[in-house]
């Protein structure tokens, strides 16, 4: 009965929805925006109230789906007129090259190339690969006017504020045994499939350990049950955020946020989104700024230690803890040492994905490597970082295709901006490259609102006119 009544609401909805995504396709760009925020909170939320597997699976597909529709009114509108909507460059080739590098390594065996995945994995592959394709070129197909964008960044700015007020209040007001017993652990590895050991089984970035047997630090995962990808909406929301009075006290809500997910790589790429948009805006003051968000960063990762919420293990926890020290051997709780966990494991996924690509060069086939083998129980070949799980995957070659492309729409951005003076373009060069940046030692496509709106807002915005 749950599921029939989610089913039947999640038509409704969906219909009304692609109707109007129809009708304007870049509508189905601010739905994304609001909603693959809150997307894994009321998923996790529908499977705790019995709605599962393939129905749930179904309602997942919204995203896709929208997608789906406003390719169709592109390609539709683009056979009636007898002419491509945008005329090709080379950044667009790239994108087309790698799309095609990538669907062609989904039709190579795996037994040709030496990898395991088995064919959902390398259906889970195909869709992480080219989402940011698809999305890119259909909003260089849509475009985003003067208006729009500026419609667009007060919509993620807010989005982002929200965000994080409501991950502020669930810190320091809901206690981590409701979230151990909520659903959520179960939805990442009965439905999702993911393998997590973090306290109750939750992913274990959930918190910050910090080496304590006493307690952990709760980190801000708000709607997104995730401090990652919060922290990678607000880096995009604050580099994209409107200069006016109004985007101050949201931006502020934003950046505090941020800081309380505690993710030190995302205050870097910050840093460095805000050095892009200085040099493309010729603005100095803006390097003092990213100067003094790398100080805060710092600074930060000594004052929360003593001021973050708290929380403490379960016995089940400290048994896995023990284990893990074993195994791995002794760790520290300084966030800025190159010996505390999530650095140490960064750094080592990263070298041993480098050593993958350069030792296979030709690839293993999609779903070797990152969350989709995690989720399918591949042997993984490499994990963390995009540059190195899409090398695991389409090889060198797919690896430095990704790249180029990644560096064309930041080169494009770049352009865009100083021809036409634009703050809103300037910000999104800056966010585009931090997303770069991030992309070094995370799998950010991995996360659907970056790999939706960002490589979506990335496509709106180049080369377009601040007229237009």
């Amino acid at each position: 009965m749950p599921a029939a009544l989610a089913l039947a609401v999640y038509a409704v909805l969906l219909a009304g929805g692609g109707v109007a995504v129809w009708r304007r396709p870049t509508v189905a760009l601010y739905v994304w925006v609001v909603g693959l925020a809150a997307h894994n909170a009321v998923m996790a939320a529908l499977y705790a109230r019995g709605v599962r597997g393939a129905p749930l699976t179904a309602i997942q597909a919204w995203k896709e789906i929208l997608l789906a529709v406003a390719v169709a009114r592109v390609g539709v509108d683009a056979l009636r007129a007898g002419r491509l909507p945008f005329r090709p460059r080379a950044v667009d080739w790239l994108a087309l090259a790698f799309g095609a590098l990538v669907c062609l390594y989904a039709l190579v065996p795996q037994s040709a190339l030496g990898g395991l995945a088995d064919r959902k994995a390398v259906v889970y592959g195909l869709r992480h690969d080219v989402v940011p394709v698809v999305v890119f070129l259909l909003f260089r197909a849509l475009g985003l006017d003067r208006a729009e964008r500026r419609r667009l960044a007060w919509t993620v700015l807010a989005t982002a504020a929200a965000v994080a007020a409501l991950g502020l209040a669930d810190v320091y007001l809901i206690s981590i045994d409701w979230w151990r017993g909520n659903g959520v652990a179960d939805y990442f590895r009965k439905q999702l499939g993911y393998d997590y050991h973090g306290t109750g089984g939750l992913p274990e970035n959930f918190i910050y350990n910090t080496g304590s047997e006493a307690h952990f630090l709760r980190r801000l995962v708000s709607v997104f049950l995730s401090p990652l990808a919060a922290a990678y909406l607000m880096v995009v929301a604050l580099l994209l955020a409107p200069r006016r009075l109004l985007a101050v006290p949201l931006a502020a809500v934003a950046f505090v946020g941020l800081l309380y997910t505690f993710s030190r790589s995302s205050l870097l790429a910050l840093a460095v989104g805000l050095v892009i948009v200085a040099a493309v805006r010729r603005a100095p003051a803006l390097v003092a700024v990213a100067a003094v968000v790398v100080a805060v960063g710092i600074g930060w990762a000594s004052v929360f230690p003593k001021i973050a919420p708290t929380g403490h293990w379960t016995k089940a926890d400290l048994v896995y803890q023990h284990e893990t020290a074993k195994r791995n051997g002794p760790s520290s709780g300084n966030a800025l040492s190159d010996r505390e966990p999530s650095i140490r494991s960064h750094l080592a996924s990263l070298k041993e994905g480098i050593r993958t690509v350069v030792h296979h060069p030709q690839g293993y086939g999609l779903g070797n490597a990152g969350q989709t083998a995690s989720r399918t129980g591949t042997p993984l070949k490499a994990g963390e970082s995009n540059y190195t799980e899409l090398g695991a995957e389409t090889g060198l070659l797919g690896s430095l295709l990704w790249l180029a492309w990644g560096l064309a729409v930041l080169a494009g951005l770049i352009g865009t901006a100083r021809a036409g003076g634009s703050a809103t373009i300037a910000g999104m060069a800056g966010a585009f490259g931090a997303v770069l940046a991030l992309a070094v030692q995370t799998d950010v496509i991995g996360d659907p609102w970056v790999a939706y709106c960002v490589w979506g807002l990335a496509g709106g915005m180049l080369f377009a006119t601040v007229e237009a």
